[in-house]
């Protein structure tokens, strides 16, 4: 089986873990911003939650030096990724998904426990908080397939994920044929995409694996 095939039947349904973002919704006065297209909508300034690629999914092996599909012992993977926020001078951002794990020796009740973390990430690229959990896999004897729930919390400043006022004024302004930068579109001027990037937090969650884990799901 490969390894397509056992995820799908380790979920029992088909299912792509990838950057599923998504924020709190219903928020009011901020915009969402698209290069492609401009200003589309109102911009929520709770933090998207997503998986990074390759962290959605952990595979363990009876005997560490193999990696063949004979000597898997238990595989989990993560899903049912949702997100909730509470508004105030901080933003309260909880992420909750659910852990579906199966195992290959069905004999006796076992515990298992998975590392996993919950990073909060500014720009696209920086790290402002890392934060360690563990979810509990517990097998009754003869039990093939067990879950778990967990969830991450992260605060962010209201205000650094809030695009500045003069930043709003100047994508929303509206330009008439003749100004002088009538042609020029704000998104594409340097300043205004750099306070974009400022206001944007992400809450990401995946499972902490050790390299090897990480190159096998790589390859895989």
């Amino acid at each position: 089986m490969n390894a397509s095939a056992r995820r799908l039947a380790l979920l029992g349904a088909p299912l792509v873990v990838a950057l599923a973002l998504g924020g709190c919704g219903g928020k009011r006065g901020e915009l969402v911003v698209d290069d492609a297209v401009g200003v589309t909508a109102l911009r929520d300034p709770c933090p998207r939650v997503g998986i990074p690629d390759y962290t959605g999914d952990v595979t363990l092996f009876s005997d560490p030096a193999r990696t063949d599909s004979a000597a898997i012992d238990v595989e989990a993977v993560i899903t049912n990724l949702r997100a909730q926020c509470s508004e105030g001078e901080k933003l309260y951002s909880v992420a909750s998904f659910d852990v579906l794990a199966r195992r290959s020796n069905t004999s006796g009740a076992r515990r298992v426990e998975l590392p996993y973390f919950s990073t909060v990430i500014r720009g696209g690229n920086t790290v402002v908080a890392k934060r360690l959990g563990k979810v509990v896999i517990e097998f009754a004897d003869g039990q093939a397939r067990a879950s778990a729930k967990a969830q991450a919390a992260a605060y962010v400043e209201k205000a650094e994920a809030s695009l500045p006022e003069d930043v709003v004024k100047r994508i929303t302004r509206k330009r008439r044929a003749g100004d002088q930068d009538a042609a020029v579109d704000p998104l594409s001027q340097p300043d205004v995409k750099a306070a974009l990037a400022r206001a944007n937090f992400e809450l990401l969650v995946g499972f902490q694996l050790t390299d090897a884990q990480l190159q096998f799901n790589v390859r895989k």
